[in-house]
């Protein structure tokens, strides 16, 4: 179930490792409220590192694209699934390996940063790594894939499936590791979100003793902060709505629940268990017959959602089905509740 917290989350934590695409912005423009949040959060203590599987990007060029939304970040602020890849081989490979690289420039660059050495396909090599890159060729992969089926170690910056562009989701990076895991029968070792070595990376690069996760996605972001024993802030600016919030198991449900990032400049209220059902500042859920959610009282937006979340992760826990939520309106989006 949800946690709680009676200080102000930016009090509570001196590391805020925020995702990026649907937390700080939404394609290219800023989300509403989150520079002024982010800086609030830093002016009282809180470390801001902005964190991301894109491997293409180097974090200078993430940096720019945050400064021109108004964000103040520096290089030093962004870590990338390609620093953490590129930390997974340091860690086994000795310095100046040569590793087969497949991805663009913040891959490259990151492997030249931990002393590697970056190489075509075709070379003499102690690894593969791979990441996103649009100008990636066929040809490189098929040769990659074969090297890998044939026993190269294999590092991947992430498994996301899909990545927003101008014209549209379109096929993320996990869709070529499934395609060369199928082929070679081989599963890479695996850098970005949910799998651990990017929250490690960012702790180690940025500090902080007490980190707190900020997300969008269940699957990554949140299920990332679980798997490493980290709180996490679940905002409601991206891809996460009441059903697959309602829907989330176990190791996907996050500490915290906001409508966007002012959710760190202030406390959480604990959702209380009653007889009833489950109550936060007014409201109260439950799950009637038919197994609906149930929703009566008054109170505030994110106090909602709040007992809303519990009420649905209770019934899961104990029946193992979802309880529905068709029928529901949050407060905010108007018509009836």
């Amino acid at each position: 179930m949800l946690g709680w917290s009676e200080r102000d989350l930016c009090d509570a934590h001196d590391l805020v490792m925020l995702d990026l695409d649907g937390v700080v912005y939404v394609g290219g423009a800023a989300v509403p409220r989150a520079a002024e949040s982010i800086e609030a959060a830093r002016r009282r203590g809180a470390r801001p590192a902005f964190i991301t599987n894109n491997a293409s990007r180097t974090p200078e060029t993430v940096a720019q694209h945050l400064e021109q939304l108004g964000v103040q970040a520096g290089p030093g602020d962004v870590v990338t699934s390609a620093q953490a890849a590129a930390r997974v081989l340091a860690q086994r490979l000795a310095p100046g390996a040569r590793v087969v690289l497949l991805g663009a420039e913040g891959l490259r660059r990151a492997v030249v940063e931990e002393g590697l050495e970056p190489v075509g396909v075709e070379a003499e090599a102690e690894a593969v790594v791979t990441g996103y890159g649009p100008d990636v060729l066929w040809r490189d992969v098929m040769r990659a894939a074969v090297r890998i089926r044939d026993g190269l170690w294999w590092v991947a910056s992430n498994t996301d499936l899909s990545i927003p562009t101008p014209y549209g989701t379109a096929p993320g990076h996990g869709v070529l590791v499934e395609t060369l895991s199928r082929f070679s029968g081989v599963d890479p070792v695996v850098a970005g979100k949910p799998a651990r070595p990017l929250l490690e990376e960012t702790v180690r690069r940025v500090g902080g003793s007490r980190p707190l996760m900020v997300g969008d996605r269940l699957d990554t972001d949140i299920e990332g902060a679980v798997a490493l024993g980290l709180p996490s802030l679940l905002v409601r600016t991206g891809v996460t709505g009441l059903a697959e919030l309602v829907g989330a198991r176990s190791h996907e449900r996050p500490t915290y629940l906001a409508a966007d990032l002012g959710g760190l400049l202030g406390p959480h209220p604990e959702v209380g268990r009653t007889a009833g059902g489950w109550t936060c500042g007014g409201w109260r859920a439950s799950v009637a017959d038919g197994a609906q959610v149930v929703v009566d009282g008054d109170g505030g937006d994110d106090d909602w959602w709040r007992a809303v979340a519990c009420a649905a992760w209770d019934h899961l826990d104990r029946t193992g089905a979802m309880a529905g939520v068709d029928h529901l309106v949050p407060p905010g989006v108007g018509g009836p509740r």
